[in-house]
């Protein structure tokens, strides 16, 4: 890899965080991005559980360690299909503010959701061997437009197209100022504008208020504050409280 210029590493290793750190060899001189997807495998969402799991991971990476976030992959449920469309809108947010690369998996941009897939239409090894642990319904083919074959195919795919295509597709969020699709290019867009937000240093905010997840992203003189509700629920904060932090 090192015979080459702007080229990346990225390894795919499904282990504790404290092993999986490890990768990144003792003088930064191994896999760029040990892969870490400990968004994808967290069932229980909650502003404790991912301040734990955000805390645990920056705490572990190595002097020098770039951070990276994965929030689905093809071999689990869809992060909408997980904690439900209102929660993606916010673990999108996550995702393109905490520090490091994030990655996003096709389809997460607009939200889709696992696809029910019919006994005969299953094509995943895995699924064929045990019945009900397949992961094809987050594999289904991504949903582009109305149009027949949901403008991804003209012919018959090799999954079945989500029920929603006509109205969960590309071309109806690109018109919707609201929609998932522009939420993450708002995102993606700030991120490149912002200093703090694409190369900036990650501080946590201790909160009172136990729904919220906090953070402080800051390069130079910018500052920038990520203020979270993951529980949902209606909160206040005083944000005068870290006004000298931000």
């Amino acid at each position: 890899f090192d015979e080459f210029t702007d080229r990346v590493m990225i390894g795919e290793m499904y282990l504790p965080v404290e092993d999986r750190v490890s990768y990144y060899g003792a003088q930064l001189d191994e896999v760029h991005l040990p892969a870490n997807f400990d968004l994808v495998t967290l069932r229980r969402w909650s502003a404790a559980a991912v301040r734990e799991l955000v805390e645990r991971y920056e705490g572990a990476l190595p002097e020098g360690g770039w951070p990276n976030w994965v929030l689905g992959n093809h071999d689990q449920p869809r992060i909408a299909s997980r904690i439900g469309q209102v929660p993606a809108r916010l673990a999108q947010l996550l995702l393109l503010t905490l520090r490091g690369t994030p990655t996003i998996y096709y389809g997460d941009e607009i939200a889709m959701e696992d696809v029910a897939i019919p006994p005969e239409r299953e094509v995943d090894p895995q699924g064929l061997r045990a019945p009900g642990f397949g992961r094809d319904p987050e594999r289904t083919p991504m949903q582009w437009s109305d149009e027949p074959g949901a403008g991804f195919t003209r012919g018959e795919p090799w999954l079945p197209i989500a029920a929603d295509y006509a109205a969960r597709n590309v071309a109806v969020q690109r018109d919707d100022p609201h929609s998932m699709l522009n939420l993450t290019q708002q995102l993606l867009e700030l991120r490149r504008t912002s200093a703090a937000l694409s190369v900036g240093s990650y501080t946590s905010c201790p909160l009172a208020e136990p729904q919220l997840f906090a953070y402080i992203r800051a390069s130079g003189d910018e500052r920038m504050l990520v203020a979270l509700n993951v529980d949902g629920a209606p909160v206040q904060l005083n944000l005068s409280t870290y006004a000298t932090q931000v």
